[in-house]
């Protein structure tokens, strides 16, 4: 009997019908994982809820980085009130052409990963502010100088990358700008020196006795 119904069975399909065959049976064995429960729950529907979580949750991380990366976000540390009145009386705040520059256009990468590492470290400046190192007038112009030069540092590692958002040498028209300003930009062109290397001091104070080299 059972060489018999060996004969009835004949040899395995070949060709593109059994092709065929073989994938369809791949894809129905796929699609019935993807429906087999958990415990209690079918893999679809786990996928499908992941999926809403990260979304949700990619929303809500967005949200938060964005609502940080405020001018308002930033000045509401009692400490910040000092450079925000130095911030206010210079042309990045207010100009004859209206275009305000917020605190993020120049401290905060526009690149997902930059920005996400700028904010990781700027977790310490709550720290110092909880701390109350720069609380006072006078303990902010005693590590003014520190501040500014680890900022000054992080820009020159990127080239003025926050600054190069705004400002292009390939931008500028020279016959419009005067002959000292012209010649000097030129000349860092021609040199490869970026903005800050020359601009310190622009939306805020320098340091007591700086000097430039």
């Amino acid at each position: 009997k059972s060489i018999a119904n060996k004969q009835k069975k004949g040899p395995p399909t070949r060709g593109p019908a059994g092709k065929r065959i073989g994938r369809e049976t791949t894809v129905r064995r796929m699609w019935n994982w993807f429906r087999r429960p958990s415990t209690r729950y079918g893999w679809g529907f786990i996928f499908v809820l992941g999926a809403l979580f990260f979304l949700v949750f990619s929303w809500a991380f967005n949200t938060v980085l964005e609502a940080t990366n405020t001018t308002e976000f930033c000045i509401s540390c009692h400490s910040m009130q000092i450079n925000y009145e130095e911030y206010k009386r210079t042309a990045h705040y207010n100009n004859r052409t209206g275009v305000r520059v917020e605190c993020a256009d120049c401290h905060v990468p526009q690149e997902f990963f930059p920005k996400l590492y700028a904010k990781i470290i700027a977790v310490k400046d709550i720290y110092h502010e909880i701390m109350g190192t720069v609380n006072t007038p006078e303990k902010y112009e005693a590590r003014r100088l520190h501040m500014a030069e680890a900022v000054w540092a992080k820009m020159e590692a990127t080239e003025s990358r926050e600054c190069r958002n705004c400002h292009a040498f390939d931008a500028m028209d020279f016959e419009w700008q005067g002959r000292r300003s012209a010649s000097r930009h030129q000349r860092a062109m021609e040199e490869g020196q970026t903005c800050i290397e020359c601009h310190q001091g622009i939306a805020h104070s320098l340091p007591s006795g700086f000097t430039r080299n």
